[in-house]
């Protein structure tokens, strides 16, 4: 286990050092008690409008769906788009922003009819193209709009990386992450 404590200036940075422990060989648990400290904050109506630039500059997302509100610092997202990537691509454009002491992503993913092989293939298909990710070792079962992985995998990273590619499938609307990390494979 691992307890990171201290200051930084931006939550991009907080979250990248969380990221950083995860990755750590041994490293099962990470608490982080890291503070975002602003050096110069400004208003929330400053850094709301901040939001709605780097939206508007953000191709993959139509930002009209997308409700900004800001409370001392603290961003609130709420609003609907189509895939999962976009929600995190929305969350991704506004965390370095100056004045952003965290993020509460409420945006939901719009429910569409989808082919459970369909997404079964295309995840099998993504893990195979992606070197990282041992895709034999990896166990895909889809219910509906749900996807369950399961299995075992070297790393941290790889598990992550798994459940990226599953959550970039079309139809995703919520991911099982049940992948184990056995450290013994890494020198097997």
């Amino acid at each position: 286990m691992v307890t990171l404590s201290g200051l930084v200036y931006t939550y991009r940075k907080k979250r990248a050092a969380e990221r950083a422990a995860q990755r750590v060989h041994g490293v099962m648990v990470v608490a982080c008690d890291i503070e975002v400290k602003i050096a110069t904050l400004g208003s929330d109506a400053e850094i709301a409008e901040a939001i709605r630039d780097a939206l508007r500059w953000n191709s993959a997302i139509n930002n009209d769906k997308i409700e900004v509100r800001v409370d001392s610092g603290w961003v609130y997202l709420d609003g609907k788009v189509d895939c999962n990537y976009q929600k995190k691509s929305i969350e991704d454009s506004v965390q370095n922003l100056i004045g952003v002491k965290g993020i509460s992503n409420n945006i939901s993913i719009i429910t569409k009819e989808i082919n459970v092989k369909d997404i079964k293939h295309k995840i099998s298909e993504a893990f195979h193209r992606d070197a990282i990710v041992d895709s034999s070792a990896i166990k895909i079962e889809a219910i509906g709009t749900k996807v369950i992985l399961s299995g075992t995998v070297r790393s941290w990273l790889e598990k992550q990386e798994a459940e990226r590619i599953a959550w970039s499938s079309p139809g995703v609307l919520t991911l099982e992450n049940k992948i184990k990390v056995d450290y013994s494979k890494v020198f097997a």
